[in-house]
């Protein structure tokens, strides 16, 4: 379990995907939301403190739990300040990396970290997700979203029977999962590495009512 900000560093660095240029990208992406999040809310200002492990190594954990050959396209919904959106990205600079927010100043920062990160591979689609074009991907990865029934509602469209889903839920990742009805599907619950009460929903998504992704 990672506790404080040099464990993180220090796991980050022994992530295969972590190179120079990825470190470089990380402290740049810190000193910007650092910055921004003096003019909006981007995360909880208390949590600048451990940024490396709230924020940085908490999104990262994701990449482990999908496998290197099928992470692109990934979609991450309603990325916000962008976690785990725009880490995903910079981790993966040569991969699709599609990430969904539909709030107007959410929008121009994550346009302006992808600029200054050089995320050339990164797209932001400024819309509401039940109004983004049809597309299948790979990956889809959610935090603090929407409930479990209602993400599934909003963006199974996004998936086939080979997507991975990953969803940090935090404390309710086990209760959400054992409420879900009416999805067939192979989710199961991984503990997060960077908060020993919170949880991760991941796997793939057979169908609904009958009906399966193609």
């Amino acid at each position: 379990m990672i506790s404080t900000e040099f464990e993180a560093r220090e796991w980050l660095e022994s992530l295969p995907e972590w190179t120079a240029e990825v470190a470089a990208r990380m402290a740049a992406l810190v000193a910007l939301l650092t910055h921004e999040n003096a003019h909006q809310n981007l995360v909880s200002a208390a949590s600048l403190d451990q940024v490396w492990r709230r924020h940085i190594a908490d999104s990262a954990q994701l990449l482990g739990l999908v496998p290197r050959e099928t992470r692109a396209p990934w979609l991450d919904l309603g990325t916000g300040g962008g976690f785990p959106g725009v880490v995903i990205a910079a981790m993966l600079p040569d991969c699709e990396v599609v990430m969904v927010e539909s709030r107007a100043r959410r929008i121009a920062w994550l346009e302006l970290v992808c600029r200054e990160l050089g995320l050339v591979k990164a797209r932001i689609v400024g819309a509401r997700v039940e109004l983004v074009p049809p597309l299948q991907v790979c990956a889809i990865s959610a935090r603090a979203f929407a409930p479990l029934p209602r993400l599934l509602d909003l963006s199974a469209r996004f998936s086939t029977s080979n997507t991975v889903w990953v969803l940090p839920k935090g404390r309710s990742a086990q209760q959400e999962l054992d409420q879900l009805t009416g999805w067939q599907h192979l989710f199961h619950v991984e503990q997060s590495i960077t908060d020993a009460e919170a949880g991760i929903v991941t796997g793939q998504l057979a169908g609904k009512n009958g009906r399966k992704p193609k």
